[in-house]
C-alpha cells in the first residue's frame, strides 16, 4: 500500500458525523480491510506505523506519557492527511490533540482485528517501524 492510498483509505473510511475517539473510523476501516486480500491490511500496518513513527517526536510529546502520546498520535492520524502534514510542518498544530487529550486509541487495533477475520488467528504483528511511544531515536536527541 502506498501512501496515497493510505490516506485515501482513511479519508474514505472517515464518518460524516462527529467521532471523537475515531471508534467509527476504526470500525469502518475494520470492515472495509476484512473484505480486503491479506497483503492491503499487512500494508496498512505498516503505513500506520509508519505515520505514527514519524510523530514520535521530543516537539509533540515531551509533556504526554506514553499511552496519551500514543493515542494522540493516533487521533492526528485518524484526522487525515492533512491534519497529518500540519503537524509536521507546524508542531504548535500537534497542541490541540494534546491539550484536549483527543485519543484514537481503537484506530491502532484495526489491522489486528481485520487480520483476525481474514485468517482466524492472532496476528504477531512486526512492522518496519515501531508505533510505540518514544522508539524514533532520532525524533528525540537534541
Amino acid at each position: 500500500m502506498n501512501e496515497d492510498a493510505f490516506w485515501q483509505l482513511i479519508e474514505d473510511c472517515r464518518p460524516a458525523e462527529p467521532d471523537p475517539d475515531a471508534d467509527l473510523l476504526a470500525d469502518t476501516l475494520t470492515e472495509r480491510l476484512a473484505r480486503s486480500p491479506l497483503p492491503l491490511v499487512t500494508g496498512f500496518a505498516e503505513r500506520l506505523s509508519w505515520a505514527l513513527y514519524r510523530l514520535d517526536r521530543k516537539e509533540y510529546g515531551h509533556d504526554l506519557g506514553a499511552d496519551a502520546f500514543l493515542y494522540t498520535r493516533a487521533a492526528v492520524v485518524a484526522a487525515g492527511r492533512t491534519a497529518f502534514d500540519s503537524v509536521l510542518k507546524d508542531p504548535a498544530a500537534f497542541t490541540p490533540y494534546a491539550t484536549d487529550l483527543v485519543w484514537a486509541e481503537s484506530l491502532l487495533y484495526t489491522p489486528d482485528r481485520a487480520y483476525r477475520r481474514i485468517t482466524g488467528q492472532e496476528w504477531d504483528r512486526n512492522t518496519r517501524y515501531s508505533y510505540e511511544s518514544y522508539s524514533n531515536t532520532g525524533g528525540w536527541t537534541d
